[in-house]
């Protein structure tokens, strides 16, 4: 475990290696989960506000249940998700000419519509964020569908930590990120040493 500040930040963070390959995977976890996206409080009002900029993008099934439900919703444990269609798929999420999953409000976003990117979780995953109440704890969630982008992590040897460091800078800043960076650094270099002594 490494603490950044008042973060806690599990060692598969540093150890775990990932990157996205939606070739393989199709955009998966936007669909392949019982409820949307986390979302933090910050972000309702948010999404209220880009809704109408966004709603081009979406799909005729996701305006539906926006315009039903809302922008956001809750889940069984009372917290803040995105909507989603028929037990499926984000509302936000929309389907490309090659069939892969992708999100609308990246697509506004990268249009220059709108200056939000996304939600946050959506950004960090496959990292999970649990909020206690005087520290914040960063853990790798493993999901099967993801195994394409563990094989591609590996073979590109990319940690975690590198392959998200914009929504962590995002999320934390780059003086948080930098640090993490930093002891994550001086850890490497501290196993390096271990391994070599245990070699001689």
């Amino acid at each position: 475990m490494i603490q950044v500040g008042e973060v806690l930040v599990s060692d598969d963070i540093k150890e775990k290696e990932f990157v996205c390959n939606l070739e393989k995977c199709k955009g998966a976890c936007c669909v392949e989960r019982d409820f949307g996206a986390p979302l933090e409080e910050n972000e309702l009002e948010i999404l209220k506000e880009i809704y109408p900029k966004v709603k081009p993008y979406l799909s005729k099934e996701g305006i539906k249940v926006i315009e039903k439900e809302g922008t956001h919703t809750v889940d069984d444990d009372g917290e803040y998700c995105t909507p989603i269609i028929k037990g499926r798929e984000c509302v936000y999420a929309i389907y490309d000419e090659k069939n892969v999953l992708k999100c609308g409000i990246e697509q506004a976003y990268l249009d220059g519509k709108i200056e939000y990117k996304k939600p946050i979780s959506c950004h960090l995953y496959p990292i999970r964020i649990t909020k206690k109440k005087n520290f914040e704890a960063v853990n790798y969630h493993k999901w099967s569908i993801c195994s394409a982008a563990c094989a591609l992590g590996k073979e590109l040897q990319v940690p975690l930590y590198k392959f998200l460091k914009d929504p962590l800078i995002r999320k934390y800043g780059e003086a948080w990120y930098n640090e993490l960076v930093h002891q994550i650094t001086a850890i490497e270099r501290e196993e390096a040493k271990e391994s070599k002594k245990k070699k001689k």
